[in-house]
Order: structure tokens, then C-alpha cells, then sequence
């Protein structure tokens, strides 16, 4: 086995919450939070999660850097979509004030017990980039998101002296 096939090994293995970032540095607001407090942390980050409250931190939704569009378009410029919140009620314009009127409900969550390749499995198959980490209360323990993994992983094969070159090329992949 390779030195990049062991720290692979290793680095599927590795428990999400031994790697995820400290609750205090996410993007978190609550159901109430004004959307002017969302887009003011939605000009540096590419997501918002929502929660009832900061003392129980239950998962209620998420508020996307994309989303914003429906936020700040009139509603009559979006077309209502059957099974979700009409954009027609996300819009200022429409009447929405807080984060609780704009976040998405379907939150793609992790057990906080999980693994890199739990993970990495699951932004595949569901086609996302970020998972909140939930405990089985849907308590937001934290956030995983595919950066972050690359960062791990770049910093596992460097720890372990690893040296990844590409087949055919003489220079070392940093």
C-alpha cells in the first residue's frame, strides 16, 4: 500500500467531529433574525443555518448564497413551485422580514458520529457541497463541507510526509 492509499485509509476513517469547525465561527442565525443581519453574513459566506434559538441550536433551515436572488427580486419576476415555499413569499417585496419567511426547510444533515467517506458519500449522491452535523435531536453541531475535507486531506498527506506525484511528471503535487 502507497503512502496516499494509507493516509486515503486514514483519512476515510477519520470521525467528522474530530474535524469540523468550532460552532462559534458558523454562519448561524434564528428563526427571527432580521434578513438584513442574513445578508450582511451572506456577503463573506456561501450559506446562513438557521436555528429556533442559541441555547437548544435546533436545525431549522438554511439560507444559501443563491438564494438571495429570491430575497431581493420582485415576487412577480419568480414563478411559484408546487412543494415548496412559493419565491413569491421569500422576496422583501412580498412581505418576507425575517429568516424564518426565506430559509430552506430540506436540510441535507450528518450524524456527528459519521466519517469522512459517510461524508464524502453523501455530498455525492445528493449533489451538495455542505452538511450540517446534527446530534439525534437535530441539534446543529457543526458543519462539514467539501473545502474543509480538502483541507484535511492535504493536511493528513503533508503530516505524513507523503509526497503525491502525478503519473508522469517528475514534480511533487502540494
Amino acid at each position: 500500500m502507497t503512502g496516499v492509499e494509507k493516509a486515503l485509509q486514514t483519512f476515510y476513517s477519520m470521525k467528522l467531529s474530530d474535524i469540523m469547525p468550532p460552532i462559534i465561527s458558523m454562519p448561524i442565525v434564528t428563526l427571527d433574525s432580521p434578513i438584513v443581519n442574513v445578508l450582511k453574513l451572506l456577503r463573506t459566506r456561501h450559506h446562513v443555518w438557521v436555528v429556533n434559538d442559541r441555547e437548544s441550536m435546533k436545525l431549522e433551515g438554511v439560507i444559501r448564497y443563491l438564494d438571495v436572488m429570491c430575497i431581493l427580486l420582485p415576487p412577480e419576476t419568480t414563478k411559484a413551485r408546487l412543494g415548496n415555499i412559493s419565491a413569491v413569499f421569500k422576496s422583501i417585496l412580498g412581505g418576507a422580514e425575517k429568516a424564518a419567511d426565506v430559509m430552506e426547510r430540506n436540510i441535507m444533515t450528518i450524524d456527528e458520529d459519521s466519517t469522512v467517506l459517510d461524508a464524502l458519500t453523501k455530498m455525492r449522491r445528493y449533489k451538495v457541497q455542505i452538511l450540517a452535523i446534527v446530534d439525534e435531536n437535530n441539534t446543529l453541531k457543526g458543519e462539514i463541507s467539501l473545502r474543509l475535507l480538502i483541507d484535511e486531506f492535504l493536511r493528513l498527506i503533508k503530516v505524513g510526509g507523503v509526497q503525491w506525484t502525478r503519473h508522469g511528471s517528475s514534480s511533487p503535487w502540494e
